[in-house]
């Protein structure tokens, strides 16, 4: 059976609008009162209040109109300054020059305002704007210009990780000399923002040897000579089929991975495994220390056995302070920041290969790292070996 439409009376509709309009309820609490649709007694109301102000212009004489006219065009003016000052006004705090950038804004806008408006909002002249733009370029804004394209460059060959202090110092790599500042202007023109390293906090300390089993290191990171004194630690990356656990072996002195490991498990022989694949590239010396925190496996006796047969004597942190190992800590926090965080992995295979990519492709051989005066880590290492048969 078809439901019949409800009709509504005029004197209905008029009182519904007036309980919106006159009172401080919602048109839906008066709609569920009533028993009707909100969007219709909506439709009612807007059509009263239009109704309404016909009524009313019509009650004025012509001049009265025509002034309400005026004003209305005044406010829409009024309406697109704001809009447009308030567009602009970032963009001339970061120029120097005022006047080209009040030029560079009027250009950039043209497109949504009237050239005459935006040239008496910001004041400045038409002819000087038209001037403006018939001048070639000056000898500055074209080396601003390739500047900013060397830099974006630069960043999207660091897979976007790179700071303005490390792109700064690949452009003196390159011969292009400029100050760290005007890099970070034209970073922050064109929104190039790279991965933040996410900060550390300690939590339960416990002092004093663990084992039999010393801090060697105290903190100091640095080695006069590579394979003197290493770093490890271990680190997961999460996968739809689970954890893929990474253990890593740096170098103080080049900051390099030497050793790596990966496995779906966190046994003894994961790190083992990344020591003997350091061992294996022959740089480390005898007698070399390899600090770590107090995990189980770094710990464990068979561990220590193995690092006996190899010449290595062991050294660890305090439990639960990570700046005791923080080199390690800061390179699984840029493996993680810089590159892994960007992936959602749906295997082991996938995640090992990304990492695998970021060691050897990209952290050794390219980025440049702070601690080494900006340079990457398998060049200082290179001069280090090379150095005493070059003497």
């Amino acid at each position: 059976m078809t439901r019949r439409r409800r009709q509504f009376s005029p004197e209905f509709k008029e009182e519904a609008i007036r309980m919106v309009l006159e009172g401080d309820r919602t048109v839906a609490s008066v709609a569920r009162e009533f028993d009707i649709n909100a969007s219709t007694l909506g439709s009612w109301v807007n059509r009263h209040r239009i109704a309404s102000a016909q009524e009313e212009r019509q009650a004025l004489s012509g001049p009265e109109r025509a002034r309400i006219r005026e004003l209305e065009r005044e406010n829409a003016e009024l309406r697109e300054k704001l809009i447009f000052l308030k567009k602009g006004g970032r963009l001339l705090r970061l120029r120097d020059s005022m006047t080209l950038a009040k030029y560079e804004l009027i250009d950039a806008e043209k497109a949504c305002h009237s050239i005459v408006k935006m040239c008496s909002w910001l004041s400045v002249s038409r002819s000087g704007y038209y001037e403006w733009r018939e001048r070639p370029a000056s000898a500055t804004a074209q080396r601003r210009t390739l500047l900013a394209a060397s830099v974006a460059e630069i960043f999207a060959g660091s897979h976007e990780t790179y700071g303005y202090r490390r792109v700064h110092a690949a452009l003196g790599r390159r011969g292009e000399h400029c100050s760290a500042e005007l890099v970070r202007a034209l970073m922050r023109e064109q929104g190039l923002v790279p991965a933040q390293v996410r900060a550390f906090r300690p939590v339960t300390t416990v002092r004093g040897d663990f084992r039999g089993i010393p801090d060697l290191v105290s903190r100091d990171f640095t080695a006069a000579r590579p394979g003197t004194k290493l770093v490890g630690d271990i680190t997961y990356v999460r996968t739809w089929e689970g954890f893929l656990y990474l253990a890593t072996v740096i170098d103080c002195h080049s900051k390099a991975v030497l050793g790596w490991a990966m496995a779906d498990h966190y046994r003894t022989e994961l790190v083992t495994d990344a020591i003997r694949m350091a061992a294996g590239t022959g740089l480390l010396q005898p007698g070399a220390l390899f600090h770590t925190d107090r995990g189980s496996n770094y710990t464990s006796d068979e561990f220590g056995r193995f690092l006996t047969g190899l010449g290595i004597r062991r050294s660890v942190g305090r439990t639960g302070v990570c700046y005791d190992n923080a080199m390690a800590e800061s390179f699984f926090s840029a493996l993680k920041n810089e590159w892994l965080h960007r992936y959602v992995f749906t295997t082991r295979a996938k995640a090992r290969r990304q990492v695998i990519r970021y060691i050897e492709g990209f952290y050794n051989h390219r980025r440049l790292h702070s601690a080494l005066g900006y340079r990457p880590p398998f060049e200082v290492l290179n001069e280090s070996v090379s150095a005493p048969t070059a003497a």
